[in-house]
Order: C-alpha cells, then structure tokens, then sequence
C-alpha cells in the first residue's frame, strides 16, 4: 500500500465525515442564530434558552436523515472492507 493510496483513503473518510455532519450542524448552527435574535429583540439573556431547541432540532434532524447518514456511512466501510485484501499488500 502506497502513501498515495492511504491519502486517497483518508481523503475519502474526511469527505464523508464533512457531508454527514454538515446537516446536523447548520440546523444547529441556524437554530442557534434564531434563538440569539429572539433573545436580542425580547431583552431576555436566558443562558439555557438555547439548549432545548438545540436538542430537539438536532434529535428531529438525525430522524430525518438518519438514514441517509448510517448508509453513507456504510457504504464507505463496506469499500474499505471490500477492497482489504489490496491495502495488506
């Protein structure tokens, strides 16, 4: 196994980390941005305000798309796994 191939691998992993976390991030992310406007316009600086609606958007989100995300996943283990017998070489 050549340096080339291990980079193209790990290119590959952080690739799929990136498009499976981004979702769940910016819903977080745009939760979070409404939520500090909320406070900002009613004047209330409740420090767990945001926690909650956090959660919840994030728990929906992995419900939504948590399919999606386990077969992206999958599919690049099932790669990794398919091919091992090329990277023991």
């Amino acid at each position: 196994m050549t340096v080339d191939e291990v980079i193209a691998i790990a290119n590959q992993a952080l690739y799929i980390i990136i498009k499976v976390s981004a979702p769940v991030l910016l819903i977080s992310m745009a939760v979070g941005l409404i939520i500090s406007i909320f406070q900002t316009v009613t004047s209330i600086q409740e420090q767990t305000l945001t926690f909650v609606p956090k959660v919840l958007a994030i728990f929906l989100t992995i419900m939504v798309i948590g399919h999606w995300m386990l077969t992206e996943m999958s599919n690049l283990m099932t790669d990794l796994l398919s091919n091992l017998s090329e990277y023991v070489k």
